[in-house]
């Protein structure tokens, strides 16, 4: 029998209908998952039943895609190795990322087996101290944070992006390279099913990053891209209720919500701290190898982000 966590009445359900999860079968699918994994000569991976089922609950349990998705989640982590080889919930930078409740799991989802809602404050932090590269190797982190989640993996996950307090110099960070980074850590090695990201608040420039990031993701996700005017034009998409009480929500204060998150993460510090000895080793992959500019690369004239 597999060695993975129960899945919730609701959350069982939905992973046998939208997922095509057959109980008496995902024994059989991770063996045969594993068994590739051992034949790949480049590839360092997990090989636990738990981190391969949400790869294959992800790919709706396609074999060859969760393959596919598994070899780029390490392809892109060996070429973003400054990102991964820091990954210590405890080092000074993600530290002071978690202690303000930069990006929060939101505990209450609008049906039991509905997405995750995640909140993200990218205001809260000074531009002149954290830099891009800081950003996304904690958004890495976070990623597989939630990647624990069973209902990030089976429901889904939504994003709020809080844009109060954000500056230009917030957005300049965010050069086009940065941004192709993240979308392709969020589209593709990543086995979480993307249900939306609402952002609130916008500061004037956001639409040149927006725009970026639009052209970066394919046309399903483009279209789970929501940009609200104001906070209230969100809530036909994400009940107030929902979020936190500084937002008028039900979901407990951002204090707490910091706090839990925060213990949360150090209680799977070596989880994350075992991400170093993943990944792949391209001078043995079969055929071409995935490099940085295969992986990342765009088109010289688009690496400039003009901000009015």
């Amino acid at each position: 029998m597999a060695n993975i966590r129960p899945l919730s009445e609701h959350l069982a359900l939905k992973a046998l209908k939208e997922l095509n999860e057959v109980p008496e079968r995902i024994q059989e699918d991770l063996n045969a998952l594993r068994a590739w994994i051992g034949k790949q000569p480049h590839l360092r991976a997990r090989t636990d039943d738990q981190f391969l089922v949400g790869f294959l609950r992800g790919c709706k349990y396609s074999l060859e895609r969760a393959k596919k998705k598994i070899d780029i989640y390490y392809s892109v982590r060996t070429n973003t190795h400054d990102y991964i080889s820091k990954c210590d919930p405890l080092s000074d930078k993600n530290q002071y990322f978690i202690k303000q409740g930069f990006i929060l799991s939101l505990p209450n989802t609008i049906t039991p087996d509905g997405a995750r809602i995640v909140l993200i404050r990218p205001g809260l932090y000074d531009p002149a101290k954290i830099t891009a590269t800081d950003i996304l190797r904690f958004a890495i982190l976070m990623f597989d944070f939630q990647n624990l989640d069973d209902q990030w993996i089976v429901g889904g996950g939504v994003g709020v992006l809080d844009l109060t307090n954000v500056t230009v110099a917030h957005l300049v960070q965010f050069t086009p390279i940065y941004i192709k980074k993240l979308s392709v850590v969020c589209q593709d090695a990543m086995p979480f099913r993307f249900q939306g990201l609402h952002c609130v608040n916008a500061p004037p420039g956001f639409e040149a990053v927006f725009d970026w990031f639009k052209r970066f993701v394919n046309e399903k996700n483009r279209k789970r891209l929501y940009v609200h005017g104001v906070l209230e034009n969100m809530y036909k998409h994400i009940p107030q209720k929902l979020l936190p009480t500084e937002y008028g929500g039900e979901a407990g204060s951002l204090k707490e919500l910091t706090v839990y998150g925060e213990n949360m993460i150090l209680k799977n510090r070596d989880y994350f701290m075992e991400e170093s000895q993943y990944g792949t080793d391209e001078k043995k992959r079969p055929g071409r190898p995935n490099t940085e500019e295969t992986l990342f690369g765009i088109d010289g004239s688009f690496r400039k982000l003009d901000i009015d």
